[in-house]
């Protein structure tokens, strides 16, 4: 539903140089370090940047070419942007109503009477839980096809990530057609809701299945004698210390079957940003 093909984006001495792909029924996540491209990667898909170089597509069409009606079917949450503190609620319904001839008010209403929402109370009053789900909701409250959600978690208790992250599981399943593109901080949260992740850092790191990640991915933590005698041919990085050598690998299971002297940890999406960021 998202192409992005050779996409390159110049500012000084930073070159972003990125390719991926947001399929239909898929949940993506997009990893890396700040600084490493994300937030350009979301504002070439949104057109709030020209690229130098390479192509954007969002259902089928290039980005220049999506009419009204393409524009209303994505939702989007930037880390950095909502709406104003002095807004009720029923201000911000009255606002996706003109914005959106598709909005469920009736969808927007009983969520918040759900989640005991005031309607005429100022946003300013609610706790950050509660304004990142008025977001969150108003992204999904129009028939979206697709979510491109920036940080949507950051700054949340355990409890209220979790509300965010039922939300958005309850969006997928109610239309297999959907998709979502998700960026985070928050390790947990894309490994128990993502099916994929893209890690970048000026250009693509990599791409792989969550499941792939988390079954196969592990690291390995040795001594420089163990590190010598060690088959490096599944090693995807390496970092040597003064307690010792860690190794990323993407065949955990083979290690644990031919070095039962080394410690062998299993693999995680912060351990791939620690790792091959480096």
């Amino acid at each position: 539903m998202i192409q992005i093909e050779n996409v390159e984006k110049r500012y000084g001495d930073f070159t972003l140089t990125v390719s991926l792909e947001v399929k239909e029924g898929q949940i993506t996540g997009l990893i890396g370090k700040n600084g490493a491209g994300k937030s350009t990667t979301i504002k070439a898909i949104l057109g709030l940047i020209q690229p130098d170089a390479g192509t954007v597509t969002v259902f089928g069409k290039k980005v220049s070419e999506l009419q009204t009606a393409d524009r209303e079917a994505i939702g989007v949450t930037m880390a950095d942007s909502g709406f104003s503190n002095y807004l009720t609620v029923s201000d911000v319904i009255g606002i996706q109503k003109r914005m959106y001839a598709s909005f469920d008010e009736t969808f927007f209403r009983s969520f918040c009477e759900k989640n005991k929402m005031p309607l005429n109370k100022p946003l300013k009053e609610f706790s950050t839980g509660m304004k990142v789900k008025i977001k969150v909701l108003s992204a999904i409250s129009h028939q979206a096809k697709c979510l491109i959600l920036d940080e949507p978690t950051t700054g949340l208790d355990v409890a209220a990530r979790n509300e965010i992250l039922d939300m958005l599981r309850n969006y997928m399943e109610q239309d297999p057609g959907r998709c979502i593109l998700i960026t985070s901080h928050i390790s947990s949260d894309l490994e128990n809701l993502c099916d994929d992740v893209y890690m970048i850092d000026g250009k693509v790191l990599l791409h792989e299945d969550m499941d792939v990640i988390i079954s196969q991915y592990g690291i390995l933590k040795m001594d420089e004698r163990q590190y010598q005698q060690l088959d490096k041919a599944y090693i995807l990085s390496t970092e040597k210390g003064r307690y010792g050598v860690r190794c990323l690998t993407n065949q955990r299971q083979f290690y644990v079957e031919n070095y039962p002297g080394i410690v062998i940890e299993n693999g995680n999406i912060d351990e791939l940003i620690l790792s091959i960021g480096k």
